[in-house]
């Protein structure tokens, strides 16, 4: 891979590392199965911004009639249940493979979905006030620099409209998987290290980056947000898991009226 695509090109990189993972069965991009789609047309749904714990159903606004953005939400996960429970909805994926689970599942199940291939890194392909609500998942830790998304999550949300999203709080940089010992110190920015750049791609990880809570959360509340609550996670395995470390973090968030 050319040196200079790391400084300039790091989400295609990672746009193709989640291409690569959905071929190979990656758990966050395996759509959801019929049977869940019909538990959802009655009412009975749950949906995860991080690893193991389900959404609360009130911090989502009325989904029926609802112009809903799954941001980097691609997979087939969320979105068909928002969608059969009367959600108008929109997803923001740079994977085509995650793209194209979305748009399965709406053929197989009967319904509408808007799907734009973008780059969350940029601005956002809307008008200013399309959406009533914004759902995404744990994805910043593939991005340098989250205040940006921020930024453009408030510029497309209605007022009164809701943020909805998971996020890595950086704790799983400092190990390697698997293994209780400390290995290597925070920041992780491949970008800002070549060697750690080149063991990342030799891993298959993608570009990743650590965020901690402050540099997640500090540059909402300066977007304007207000924040309405949130709450921990863990990991799902692993030694962290095993110690109950969070190493997650979901919050609810408001554009005020």
């Amino acid at each position: 891979m050319e040196k200079n695509r790391n400084r300039e090109d790091y989400t295609s990189v990672n746009a193709e590392t989640v291409d690569r993972w959905v071929e190979e069965g990656w758990v966050w991009g395996t759509p959801v199965s019929p049977e869940v789609c019909a538990k959802a047309r009655k009412g009975e749904w749950d949906v995860l911004l991080t690893p193991t714990k389900p959404v609360p159903h009130d911090w989502f606004p009325p989904l029926c009639g609802c112009r809903l953005l799954g941001l980097a939400s691609g997979g087939g996960q969320q979105i068909p249940l928002f969608s059969l429970l009367g959600a108008s909805c929109t997803v923001l994926d740079y994977s085509p493979r995650q793209l194209a689970g979305e748009e399965a599942v709406a053929s197989r199940e009967g319904y509408e979905v808007e799907l734009v291939r973008a780059d969350m890194t940029r601005p956002f392909p809307f008008a200013e006030a399309s959406f009533d609500c914004i759902f995404h998942p744990v994805s910043n830790c593939y991005i340098e620099k989250v205040e940006p998304v921020w930024r453009e999550c408030f510029r497309v949300l209605k007022p009164g409209g809701v943020l909805l999203a998971g996020v890595d709080n950086g704790l799983n940089y400092l190990f390697d998987e698997d293994s209780p010992a400390l290995s290597r110190p925070l920041p992780f920015n491949p970008l800002l290290d070549e060697e750690l750049y080149r063991q990342s791609l030799e891993r298959g990880d993608g570009i990743q980056f650590s965020h901690t809570t402050e540099e997640q959360l500090r540059p909402l509340l300066r977007a304007g947000f207000t924040l309405l609550d949130l709450y921990e996670d863990t990991n799902g395995y692993g030694i962290l898991e095993r110690y109950r470390v969070p190493t997650f973090l979901a919050f609810l968030a408001k554009k005020p009226l």
